[in-house]
């Protein structure tokens, strides 16, 4: 049996009801996801279930934690919320979201089975570029979305390490719009 690669994938919350002017969207709880939020988390379960992942971590913020609920559902893993994966709020820096989210990265990526985090545009973005993506593929892929995030609502990049030392394979994985995987080269 071949062993299991370090894979992590990131995925974004499904799509919020932007229309909700009353909650404020960097602080708990944030907007709820919408019906079509709702559908889409439930297929992403069901591709994080075809992926095999064995655990999910979520955002505080309401949008994220039902993504990850119904996903976890449809996938069959646990799942807990983890604040560092919260959404970057107005006085953070990139150092200061990097300094909370990094140390959970480490640990998904040393899990030994897939993992999801399930979280905002803004810190996929910068882990991204952290882990090496190009930046003009990174700049391409959010001329494509809304809001300039590099993936759609409930899209997932995954992070796969092919060997130690090697640097991370990434790619965007699943849009809600394909409803499959897409084909995935190391």
């Amino acid at each position: 049996m071949a062993p299991v690669l370090p894979t992590v994938y990131l995925v974004r919350h499904a799509t919020p009801d932007w229309s909700r002017a009353d909650l404020v969207y960097h602080l708990p709880p944030g907007p709820p996801l919408t019906p079509q939020g709702e559908q889409e988390a439930a297929r992403l379960g069901e591709f994080l279930r075809d992926m095999g992942v064995r655990r999910m971590f979520a955002s505080p913020l309401e949008r994220c934690h039902r993504t990850a609920l119904l996903a976890a559902q449809a996938s069959g893993a646990p799942w807990s919320t983890d604040p560092r994966l919260a959404e970057i709020r107005p006085e953070e820096k990139a150092a200061d979201i990097l300094a909370r989210v990094w140390p959970l990265w480490l640990e998904a990526a040393q899990a030994g089975n897939p993992v999801a985090l399930v979280t905002h545009g803004g810190p996929i973005t910068l882990l991204l570029g952290e882990l090496g993506l190009d930046p003009a593929v990174l700049a391409q892929h959010q001329a494509t979305f809304d809001r300039r995030n590099p993936l759609p609502p409930a899209g997932v990049w995954r992070a796969v390490l092919p060997a130690l030392g090697d640097a991370w394979a990434l790619d965007l994985a699943y849009t809600p719009d394909t409803h499959t995987a897409r084909a995935w080269l190391v």
